[in-house]
Parts: C-alpha cells; sequence; structure tokens
C-alpha cells in the first residue's frame, strides 16, 4: 500500500471515531435545560401622576447655644463627628462659679451653727419663762422678770426664724450656682452629626449664643411643595413612590399636610415618611428626591419585570415559559412603573416570564427554573 492510500484509510478511520462523539455531544445538548429565573406577570394599581420635586428633611436639626455666659474653655467635637444625647460638647470657665459654690457652701454651715445656737437660746428663755411663770403666785414673783422672759422668749423665735430663711436663701443661690456650674458644661441633646463648630476657645459667649449645630440623619423625613390644585387628591396615610438622582426607589407615606399656602408659588407644603430600604446609606438632608403624585384615579394594569425584556431588532421581546420550554413573545409596552413595565400587549397575568438567564436562550429551549437564593 502506497503512501496516499495509508493517509486515506487513516483520515477514514479518524472520522469514524470522532462521530459517535459528536453525536452524543449533541445528543446531550438537546436534552440539557438552561437554569433560569423567573417572574409572575401580574396586575396591580396604576395611577397617573406627576412629578414634584422635593427634599429630605430632619425631623432633628438646630443649634445648641449656650444656657449661661462666660469664656469657652474648651471646644470637644469637630465638623462631621457623630455625637450621642448627653455627650460634652464644649465646656466654658466655670471656675468662679466653683469658688461661689465653695463660700455659699460655708456660708450655709455658718447658720446653720447660728440656727442651732438660736435654738438653744430659745430653749433657755423658755425654762426661764416658765419658772417666772410657776412663781406667779408666790411672794418672789417679779413682773419685770417675767415680762423680761417673755421678751427673750420672742427674740429667740426671731433669730431662728431668721437663720432659717439665712439658710433658705443660701441654698437656693447655692443651688442656682450648682445649676450654672453644670450649664457651663454644654452637652448634645439628641443623638446626631456636628455639620458646624461655631465657636473656638477663648470665645466669651452670651446666654443663648450658638456652640454647635447639630443634625440627626437617623430621622429623615421627605418634604415637597406640592401645587395647591393637586393637594386634593392626597390625604394623610396615603403611599406615593419616590426616587433619587441615583436611581434609589422608596415608598413614602404622606404624614402631614401643613395648612399654609405660599401665595407666591401657590404651594402647601407636604411631609413624607419615606420607608428606606434595607441597608441605604449616605441619605443626607436638602437632597434632592422626586416624589410622583397621583393626578387621576387608579386603574388595573398588566405589568411585567424590566429584566424580562430583550431588545431585538427594535421590537420588545421576553420569553415566557411553557411546558418546561422558552417560548419568545413580541410585547407591546407602556409606561414604567418603578422596576416593571405597563404591558398593552402580548401577555397576561399569571403567565411566567424569564428575568435571568435569558440572554442566551433560543425559542423551544428546555428551561429549568432556579429555586431558593
Amino acid at each position: 500500500m502506497n503512501l496516499r492510500a495509508r493517509i486515506i484509510c487513516l483520515v477514514l478511520m479518524l472520522a469514524l471515531v470522532q462521530v459517535p462523539v459528536t453525536a452524543t455531544n449533541a445528543a446531550a445538548q438537546d436534552t440539557s435545560a438552561t437554569i433560569v429565573g423567573v417572574d409572575e406577570v401580574r396586575t396591580e394599581p396604576l395611577s397617573q401622576t406627576i412629578p414634584v420635586i422635593g427634599r429630605v428633611v430632619s425631623e432633628r436639626a438646630g443649634r445648641v447655644a449656650a444656657q449661661v455666659a462666660g469664656a469657652v474653655k474648651t471646644v470637644h467635637v469637630q465638623v462631621g463627628e457623630r455625637v450621642e444625647a448627653g455627650q460634652l460638647i464644649a465646656e466654658l470657665d466655670s471656675d468662679t462659679k466653683v469658688a461661689e459654690a465653695k463660700v455659699l457652701a460655708a456660708q450655709i454651715q455658718s447658720a446653720k451653727a447660728d440656727l442651732e445656737i438660736a435654738r438653744a437660746e430659745l430653749t433657755l428663755a423658755e425654762q426661764e419663762l416658765q419658772r417666772q411663770t410657776d412663781l406667779q403666785k408666790s411672794g418672789a414673783f417679779s413682773k419685770s422678770r417675767f415680762d423680761t422672759a417673755q421678751q427673750e422668749v420672742l427674740k429667740a423665735r426671731s433669730r431662728i426664724l431668721r437663720d432659717q430663711a439665712i439658710i433658705a436663701t443660701r441654698k437656693a443661690s447655692s443651688a442656682v450656682t450648682k445649676l450654672e456650674i453644670d450649664r457651663a458644661r454644654i452637652v448634645a441633646p439628641f443623638d446626631g452629626v456636628v455639620v458646624e463648630k461655631m465657636t473656638e476657645a477663648g470665645n466669651y459667649l452670651r446666654i443663648g449664643d450658638p456652640v454647635a449645630r447639630l443634625l440627626s440623619d437617623n430621622e429623615l423625613e421627605v418634604e415637597a411643595d406640592v401645587p395647591s390644585i393637586r393637594v386634593g387628591g392626597i390625604r394623610p396615610g396615603y403611599r406615593v413612590r419616590a426616587f433619587f438622582e441615583d436611581g434609589l426607589e422608596l415608598s413614602a407615606t404622606v404624614r402631614s399636610i401643613l395648612p399654609v399656602e405660599n401665595p407666591m408659588t401657590r404651594t402647601r407644603t407636604v411631609r413624607f415618611i419615606p420607608n428606606w430600604p434595607t441597608g441605604v446609606a449616605n441619605i443626607a438632608d436638602s437632597q434632592s428626591v422626586t416624589v410622583y403624585l397621583p393626578i387621576g384615579p387608579a386603574r388595573d394594569v398588566v405589568t411585567v419585570h424590566k429584566d424580562a425584556v430583550i431588545r431585538k431588532s427594535g421590537q420588545a421581546v421576553v420569553y415566557v415559559v411553557e411546558d418546561s420550554k422558552a417560548a419568545s413573545r413580541e410585547v407591546k409596552l407602556g409606561e414604567a412603573t418603578g422596576s416593571r413595565f405597563v404591558v398593552r400587549a402580548g401577555l397576561k397575568a399569571g403567565e411566567v416570564t424569564v428575568v435571568r438567564g435569558n440572554e442566551r436562550l433560543r425559542p423551544g429551549a428546555k428551561v429549568k427554573i432556579r429555586t431558593g437564593s
């Protein structure tokens, strides 16, 4: 056998070996199923809405002010620092008040000693008056001594009242001084973040002068100026959708419609309680947010998840799971509503669409629905 014949035989043998393998792989591919994630087409109410630009506002924000006058001794916080209620923010110089408190404490002790002396004198005076009273029916009785004894009792009682008044006055002064010493320690009235430091060590503060501005970023609401003609369509407890510029979507509930109208803009302020998604962070006071308010009655519409929609040649296509196979459907879509599209034609409520793994599907392909996370 020549060389050419040998090569032809070798090629034929290799072809015979490859054919079963290829056929086997094709059969395996035909019988394998693609694992996909799915979402159900559903019916839900939809209202016509208009966007209103709102803003995030803190329920608790304001300036922490000095309650007593004095020179600033130390400022303990910096801008951006988070503080807890009762945490020390700044201290005023209270050395003079501390000295006054010590003087008043000594004066109170002195007055208490005088009071004890007055009480002892009263006891002696009362004993003398009783002795003179007992002598009234004897020849040893002296009217002048009796009168003197009565006067001494009255004097002793007056000294007791005087000393008691002195003690009460000095205790009141001491309480005021201690309060001023305590208020020289300026503390945070609520949990929050220091957004502005408004004094430094060495400055002299009067009562009411600001020390720092705090803002609670754990108690945030949404506020929007709503056109007065649209206020009638909402009420406390009504739920709306809101969107941030970064795409974050959330629901919010109307808490209050303030009974004050801005005559320049013809708007009324509405406060919303947001339902913050789990793990959301970095929301800031005055951050812009778009709130969608109803302008008409709600209607029921069929919706499909946005991830189910694939664009092919300018058409919107979704894969529907039918008998464990992927069936291609062209659909007509309406407006977006959150993470879903309104379906005008092509789907009905209850059908199951593929939202994960649909990019690699082909019509008629076998699918297996992913379970769990």
